[in-house]
């Protein structure tokens, strides 16, 4: 081979090089996918004597069961899988657990159990005993530090959930976990309306709190709140703020066609993501954008809607008959990216 072949032949691999580096240092090719999922009234079968959870006994009006209840942990964790693309998400939001027995049945009793999931988990002061957690891998993600907050004292009267906020470290950066069950809308949109709005403020507070003392912080807020991006409550956290950085919302913009929720007919985005400023226009490190984000709806979570047309998620009960779906609420998936 003549010399000037070879010096041709040098720098066109070394041009083939220097773009497939530049590729790689843009985005590393292993995201990390982040999931939550109101998993619809995770009960075991035992009588707790401090909640109101008798409905869900075998000799409750749901006649739930031993067998019920297996098949229901089975039904998740073929759901975590399936999102996870065999490869379970590093980061799960849960909402809707009795309490931290039901959390090790689907981590450990599973073949979750491969992949060294660390359960946080605390009792919240819910009347039924439903609670918020997370569970995180450790081979991915350490643990730094979480808290449970809750705005309503025990002499207010209301009884919530709590809002797990969790402070991890993933590769080099760190991140910070806001997951939320607000109350609920049984009884119309408007119920219990104001305690949505005292639950906004705390955690809007939370935010610029962490933001206050690292303004280019990552923050992700995750969870069934109850409300749409367009509420009042919900534009609590994206609203604009004097001196603090905002808050970008991933789940607006989804099409009239989809969402998390099914009711009377008609999708709703109840169960959203939100993050920092910082995670979407980041120039290093963990990044993502609304093109990560998405509702999961594999064809097994859906169901033809029995009443209006189209589909719906396929619940464990459509309201005192058992089903034996997964849940009615869809789950949501975020990546983030390594910049």
């Amino acid at each position: 081979m003549s010399g000037g072949i070879a010096a041709k032949l040098t720098g066109t691999l070394f041009l083939i090089l220097l773009v497939f580096v530049n590729a790689s240092a843009q985005f590393d090719a292993s995201p990390v996918r982040i999931m939550f999922y109101n998993v619809e009234n995770l009960f075991d079968v035992n009588d707790d004597p401090l909640t109101e959870d008798n409905e869900f006994l075998p000799v409750g009006l749901r006649r739930w069961n031993y067998s019920r209840y297996k098949k229901k942990i089975s039904s998740l964790y073929k759901t975590i899988i399936a999102a996870g693309e065999w490869e379970p998400p590093a980061v799960i939001g849960l909402c809707e657990i009795e309490n931290r027995n039901v959390v090790e049945d689907l981590v450990y009793g599973t073949n979750l159990s491969k992949f060294r999931y660390q359960i946080i988990h605390e009792d919240s002061p819910d009347e039924r005993g439903i609670d918020v957690c997370l569970i995180l891998r450790e081979g991915i993600m350490k643990l730094i530090d979480y808290q449970y907050l809750n705005p309503f004292t025990s002499d207010s009267g209301f009884r919530t959930r709590d809002v797990l906020y969790a402070k991890m470290q993933i590769r080099s950066d760190t991140i910070h976990y806001i997951v939320n069950h607000w109350p609920s809308r049984r009884g119309g949109v408007l119920a219990a309306e104001a305690e949505r709005i005292k639950v906004a403020e705390m955690v809007r507070d939370l935010a610029d709190s962490i933001c206050s003392g690292q303004a280019d912080a990552k923050i992700i807020i995750m969870g069934d709140l109850n409300a749409t991006p367009d509420d009042r409550a919900t534009a609590i956290l994206t609203g604009k703020r004097e001196k603090s950085p905002g808050l970008v919302n991933l789940s607006a913009g989804l099409p009239e066609s989809s969402g998390t929720y099914r009711y009377r007919g008609t999708w709703e985005t109840i169960d959203q993501v939100m993050v920092s400023e910082a995670l979407v226009r980041v120039c290093t490190g963990l990044c993502t954008g609304p093109e990560h984000f998405r509702v999961f709806s594999p064809d097994f979570l859906l169901r033809k809607d029995p009443q209006y047309p189209g589909y719906a998620p396929f619940a464990t009960y459509s309201g005192y008959r058992y089903q034996g779906g997964y849940s009615d609420h869809l789950p949501v998936l975020l990546d983030l990216l390594l910049r």
